[in-house]
């Protein structure tokens, strides 16, 4: 079953952000440790190089520098925001949540915050959650944004054998600011939902209560990340169109009107041959994850800050977000994009300004 949820009030997305580390690793290298060949990584999957963060960073620093980006794009202060809310499945540690470091490391000291682990479908649950919590806040609060993260470092739960998994992640962030928006722009609606019975498709088996870390889940290889590619392709070409139709009609949008799409980035490939199926007749794609792979709950708001940032994303568009990952789960988002006031300048390209430094 899936949960819609419209619209209750004027909130929307008034701000965008990411971060990319330093470290670039090229289909070359992986596809050596993987026993594939480079070609065969483009063939599959479209990816050509992903970002691998350095060792003294961890997914509270990623999330960090893209909270800065997308704070700065929105012209706020840390002291402005009300809930820091980080979607991620690679926490820096089990306990405390990532968003508490996050708070701190920015000083949003009015501000709660707290995780949301939905896998590689987390930014569009926490986006939600975002908006819902905007739209209860008192009138006479001074904190009155939500900044919404995705971030996540695979690269440290990847056995870079497994050609399955290792070819297509990387590391990275995105964020955005929610906050008040015009009346008809904003957050139209959302649809979530979770199917359960194929938790087991996506996963780490190890390193929770039910297996705890132990030498003999190590030698095992069970604090790894695995996938069962071919079953969650089948769940995206069946699961998605129906999602991606079913929060059109639930929120009574013509899907002839929807001007960007902007998909978790799992998989070039695979996105790319279920796109023709979701009836968007005029939706441009946006499918940077040749620059930086498949990079989990990052991967959305990594590509919405490249279209943010380009230009591409004009006055009224709407935009609709689609993730999907583990548990198995599918979130979508319409946004009726608010581009007044412009914020910042049109930028350079995607790589140019997001490796290595927080976004504009």
């Amino acid at each position: 079953m899936t949960v819609y949820s419209p619209a209750t009030t004027a909130v929307g997305i008034i701000g965008s952000g990411s971060y990319l580390p330093n470290e670039i690793v090229p289909n070359s290298v992986v596809a050596e440790l993987a026993g594939v060949t480079a070609e065969w990584i483009v063939r599959k999957t479209g990816i050509r190089e992903r970002h691998r963060a350095a060792p003294h960073e961890a997914t509270s620093d990623l999330a960090t520098a893209a909270a800065r980006a997308a704070m700065h794009d929105a012209g706020i202060d840390a002291r402005d925001v009300a809930w820091v809310i980080v979607a991620t499945s690679t926490p820096d540690y089990p306990q405390p949540a990532t968003a508490c470091l996050v708070q701190n490391q920015i000083g949003a000291t009015r501000a709660a915050a707290f995780d949301i682990n939905a896998v590689c479908a987390g930014f569009v649950f926490a986006l939600q959650t975002g908006a819902q919590l905007l739209a209860g806040i008192s009138e006479d609060t001074d904190a009155k944004y939500a900044l919404v993260i995705g971030a996540d470092v695979y690269s440290r739960i990847l056995d870079h054998s497994d050609r399955k998994t290792a070819v297509l992640f990387g590391d990275g962030a995105g964020a955005v600011v929610l906050g008040p928006t015009r009346p008809g722009f904003g957050i139209v609606g959302t649809g979530t939902s979770t199917d359960g019975s194929l938790h087991d498709l996506i996963g780490v088996q190890a390193g929770g209560s039910r297996h705890p870390a132990s030498a003999g889940t190590l030698a095992d290889g069970q604090h790894f990340f695995r996938m069962r590619g071919r079953e969650v392709r089948d769940f995206v070409n069946e699961r998605l169109p129906a999602a991606v139709q079913g929060v059109l009609a639930a929120h009574g949008v013509d899907p002839a009107e929807v001007k960007h799409f902007v998909p978790h980035q799992a998989n070039g490939v695979m996105v790319g041959e279920v796109i023709p199926h979701l009836g968007l007749p005029n939706a441009h794609a946006h499918l940077p994850v040749d620059l930086h792979g498949n990079t989990g709950a990052a991967s959305i708001p990594l590509a919405l800050d490249h279209a943010n940032r380009s230009g591409a994303l004009r006055d009224g568009d709407l935009v609709l977000l689609a993730g999907f990952g583990g548990g198995m789960g599918v979130g979508t988002a319409l946004v009726r994009w608010d581009a007044t006031p412009p914020r910042h300048p049109a930028g350079p390209s995607h790589s140019a300004q997001l490796v290595g430094s927080v976004a504009r």
